[in-house]
């Protein structure tokens, strides 16, 4: 069975150790990666004779890590959660995998109590902690607190100026990929990331958690696509169903009388006043209502803030533009937090659109016959 010649190659390591267990051909790829969420990664395993199937083996789901390598660059890096074996009819084998970034391990990490890091009411509790400091504290009680639960994430010293006070309660089974969310998207919050990349002094491979108030930003200068030229094609979806001009989020019953209705704390409605009616100086926007529950919060002013925070994300039409751009030697490696300059010229921007996003997520098709390597990329507008 042939494969199609690409720049990129897929290493499989362990887990734990990070040591490699070999490198296989990977087929049929496709992988994405974004700021805040998991990405993930699919692809195909030709297993052509009795060799093979013995390195592909080796192969574990939960236990072994993936990396694509585009030339000497990392690319995607992630861990290998569900396999398919398969034969066809001519009895071709071969072993299709899926795989999720290193964040999708703390979604499948439960908060639990440990004898150092919680306080006598079975809490892993921090009291006016910079907010950042916190994320790291979660992610080092992960890998730390109980044996088994070490990938390997390095972490630095960033800071925000924002305190908080929360807790996390030995019982309540909170993933620490929910702690993590539902502590970033307070209001004058932050953004994560899991980043791979090779060190370039010692040539190891590193997964680092990257941290950004209130955003992820990555290089000093804009990386300017154009069209015509490196974009390929662009789509401006716009979606009133998710957006509005009103909010409302609801957090955890705050009744203890178990004889009387219970009922969940809300926020005060915030509203976008300046976009609904038509009177002077408001935009003609009807009243469309959203709504959101966090049952893990239990102070007004955290819903009301949330609140605040969820209407600022989604007022209006929710707009998350794509472009499709051909891979060369022009477009670096760390694109995710990116500022980008889109500059197209066509018959609907007879004008000339020139404008600035931020790269919030990415998603790799490496070459097929037929077609060039490409990337489309996930933007928001830049601030």
């Amino acid at each position: 069975m042939s494969t199609i010649n690409t720049p990129y190659r897929a290493i499989f390591c362990d887990l734990l150790t990070d040591n490699t267990i070999d490198i296989l051909p990977l087929r049929d790829v496709t992988v994405d990666d974004y700021i805040g969420k998991a990405g993930s990664l699919s692809g195909t395993i030709p297993v052509p004779n009795a060799e093979m199937a013995a390195r592909v083996r080796r192969i574990e789901e939960g236990r072994t890590s993936v990396y694509l390598q585009r030339g000497n660059d990392l690319w995607w890096g992630g861990i290998i959660w569900t396999s398919t074996l398969q034969s066809d009819d001519q009895g071709v084998l071969t072993l299709g995998i899926q795989a999720a970034t290193f964040e999708s391990y703390a979604g499948r990490r439960l908060i639990r109590a440990t004898t150092a890091a919680y306080d006598a009411d079975y809490q892993l509790a921090f009291a006016g902690v910079d907010q950042l400091v916190i994320a790291r504290g979660l992610w080092h009680d992960l890998q730390t607190s109980l044996d088994g639960g070490n990938i390997l994430v390095t972490y630095g010293t960033e800071t925000s100026g924002v305190t908080r006070t929360v807790s996390y309660r030995d019982g309540d089974e909170t993933s620490y990929l929910e702690a993590l969310d539902a502590l970033a998207a307070l209001e004058d919050g932050f953004e994560y990331h899991v980043t791979v990349y090779t060190d370039p002094v010692s040539g190891a491979r590193v997964r680092r958690l990257v941290l950004g108030h209130r955003k992820i930003e990555t290089g000093s200068t804009d990386l300017v696509l154009d069209r015509p030229g490196t974009i390929l094609s662009y789509s401006f979806p716009r979606d009133a169903t998710r957006g509005g001009t009103t909010a409302r989020a609801r957090g955890a019953s705050t009744n203890a009388d178990q004889a009387s209705e219970s009922r969940p704390l809300a926020s005060t409605v915030a509203v976008a006043d300046q976009l609904i009616g038509t009177g002077e100086g408001h935009a003609g926007f009807p009243r469309i209502d959203l709504s959101s529950d966090h049952n893990e919060i239990t102070a007004q002013n955290t819903l009301d803030a949330t609140a605040r925070t969820e209407l600022a994300a989604a007022t209006g039409a929710v707009v998350i533009p794509e472009i499709s751009v051909r891979l060369d030697d022009l477009v670096p490696t760390a694109l995710l937090g990116r500022t980008a300059r889109i500059r197209i010229a066509d018959e609907w921007f007879t004008e000339g659109l020139d404008a600035r996003y931020r790269i919030i997520g990415v998603k790799v098709s490496p070459a097929q016959r037929g077609r060039p390597d490409t990337a489309e990329l996930y933007l928001e507008e830049a601030d």
